[in-house]
């Protein structure tokens, strides 16, 4: 007889991905009939520059690009992002065992865990948060201990408040900022405090930065290598996704103390087959320039969140454009929950938006909208936004 197929009894601890439920509501309103304006992921509307797609169409024709490529990445992609890291933040990497190219942020955060914790392990994490930062702790048999995030301590978790048997077992810690879903920006009080934090109780701290880039007014978020001593604890990630506008290209690095670099490639070595080299050299031309596309980029994002902060504002909320991201964060009105809120917007007017608990418990009471829509999109979305009755 034999044994029904089911699933390894780990993936009945991760939820459904929160993006992929959303698209599935979003894609039956589009069968109905419905225009949907999507403000619900993070996905920037605007094209990636023609310079690197030109490049890419360019050595995309070479055969040499079609074979196998480094597991590690090109030698001149590790040296374009340490030039990069240099020339943006003073802080000097060695190409060669402190940086390692990954398939998007997305694929060395998932990976880590597996890396660098064992069963029973603790990894510690935000909530709200991006939903990675769990499940990959839980795909590598850690337990996820959540760091809440509230308004109260402008969405910074209090690292005091650990208690001292979870920072014992505690291997990772993540943090995030600029803030994905809050828009939060990190000063660097809070960033020596975590670094020494984590080196006093021997956790490696790992700082997701893809928003490093997206941020206004002359606001400059800084990198967690910026603070004394954080290399010699810490690794960041770091994606073209953002900065750049390529999310499909799935191209992004971490790095960090050479060690810890050095297991994740360890581990990856197993499981890929490395980055097309193409992709690659497109990214090269990417890193060597762009500051005034971003700066572009960041002009026409901060346009639209004062459009969505004037139109919040005339329903009764209290927003101010944030000082980093393409995110607003906000409450939901008083009589929902985030779900039922999402779900009213979504039915009433067509505009979809991210209910708070998809980032976890403490994400209640929130909802998440992106402003990456083409501009007579979200005109269109706040227009319909005016109509609703709350």
């Amino acid at each position: 007889m034999s044994k029904a197929v089911a699933g390894a009894k780990r993936l009945g601890r991760i939820p459904p991905y929160l993006f992929a439920e959303i698209d599935r509501k979003v894609q039956e309103k589009k069968r109905a009939g419905v225009d949907v304006i999507s403000l619900g992921i993070g996905d920037p509307d605007l094209p990636t520059p023609g310079r690197i797609v030109s490049v890419l169409q360019e050595v995309a024709a070479d055969p040499s690009n079609h074979r196998y490529p480094s597991y590690f990445g090109l030698t001149e992609l590790r040296e374009s992002i340490a030039r990069w890291y240099s020339e943006r933040s003073g802080v000097e990497l060695d190409p060669s065992t402190e940086i390692l190219p990954t398939l998007g942020s997305k694929d060395g955060i998932s990976h880590v865990p597996l890396a660098l914790v064992d069963p029973g392990d603790v990894v510690l994490a935000p909530d709200p948060g991006y939903t990675v930062y769990t499940t990959g702790a839980i795909m590598a048999g850690a337990d996820p201990y959540v760091m809440p995030l509230t308004e109260a301590n402008h969405w910074l978790p209090d690292l005091d408040a650990i208690p001292d048997e979870v920072a014992r077992r505690a291997r990772l810690m993540w943090l995030n900022y600029p803030n994905n879903p809050t828009a939060a920006t990190a000063d660097r009080h809070f960033l020596v405090h975590a670094v020494e934090f984590c080196r006093r109780h021997d956790i490696v701290l790992c700082h997701d930065a893809p928003y490093s880039e997206i941020a206004f007014d002359g606001y400059r978020p800084l990198t967690l290598f910026e603070i004394p001593g954080a290399k010699e604890i810490g690794l960041e990630f770091h994606s073209l996704s953002k900065t750049y506008n390529m999310t499909g290209w799935r191209i992004g690095w971490v790095c960090g103390r050479a060690d810890l670099v050095g297991l994740i490639g360890q581990l990856k070595t197993n499981i890929d087959s490395g980055i097309f080299q193409a992709v690659q050299w497109a990214a090269i031309e990417a890193l060597n320039g762009g500051e005034e596309e971003t700066h572009a980029a960041n002009t026409v994002y901060l346009r639209r969140h004062r459009l969505v902060a004037e139109t919040l504002n005339k329903l009764g909320w209290n927003i101010k454009p944030p000082r980093a991201t393409f995110y607003v964060w906000a409450p939901v009105p008083p009589g929902y929950d985030s779900i039922g809120f999402a779900g009213h917007v979504l039915d009433k007017v067509g505009v979809n938006i991210t209910p708070g608990v998809g980032f976890g418990p403490h994400g209640e009471g929130y909802f998440r909208l992106s402003v990456t829509a083409p501009d007579a999109r979200l005109q269109e979305a706040m227009t319909r936004m005016e109509t609703l009755k709350l």
